[in-house]
């Protein structure tokens, strides 16, 4: 089964994505350490890498290239990623999307007790970040990663722990691998 959970920063989709990882007893990939080793590869800070992705598009399109291709070969995986889950959509690779919210005030909270960083720091960098992403995923393949439309299964981690989510996640992905797995007997 291939799951993709998106969300936006401090959404809790990381930790959701392990917790989902580990219940299916599959692996998973973070979209962010991806970015993160391409920008080490450039000898780049993270913010000027990102900053350069607004204006280059060959990053964002080498950031997805290597995430399809993981994503391609391999069918029991959970992908973390702020666009992952639109873009398999988009690409028509089976996906069961999930996408995790959070108010932005909890956001922030979680980001800043993280990075131990004051809170009003952590929702300016938060905006800037969340609106340079969207930018460049509109620009480049015209998809709004917050289109509840996309996503197969939308959730709010404001007040639920990240396990209520991931139960959550792995209860409906596995409804709708046997839903698909029933219509594809119905087929034949």
């Amino acid at each position: 089964m291939r799951v993709a959970i998106s969300g936006p920063p401090g959404s809790g989709k990381t930790t959701i994505c392990m917790l989902v990882a580990s219940k299916l007893e599959c692996e998973y990939v973070l979209v962010g350490q991806i970015f993160r080793q391409m920008a080490m590869e450039r000898g780049m800070d993270l913010d000027v890498f990102s900053r350069l992705a607004e204006e280059d598009e060959t990053i964002d399109r080498e950031l997805d290239r290597r995430m399809l291709a993981i994503a391609s070969e391999k069918q029991d995986i959970v992908l973390e990623g702020r666009l992952t889950g639109a873009l398999l959509k988009v690409k028509k690779i089976q996906v069961f999307a999930a996408y995790v919210d959070a108010s932005e005030d909890v956001r922030a909270e979680r980001i800043a007790r993280r990075e131990t960083k004051p809170i009003q720091e952590i929702l300016r960098d938060m905006r800037q970040r969340e609106k340079s992403e969207k930018k460049r995923y509109l620009a480049y393949y015209g998809i709004d990663p917050s289109d509840r439309l996309i996503y197969d299964l939308w959730l709010d981690s404001t007040s639920a722990t990240a396990e209520q989510v991931a139960a959550e996640i792995v209860m409906y992905a596995k409804k709708a691998e046997a839903d698909y797995a029933h219509q594809g007997e119905e087929a034949r």
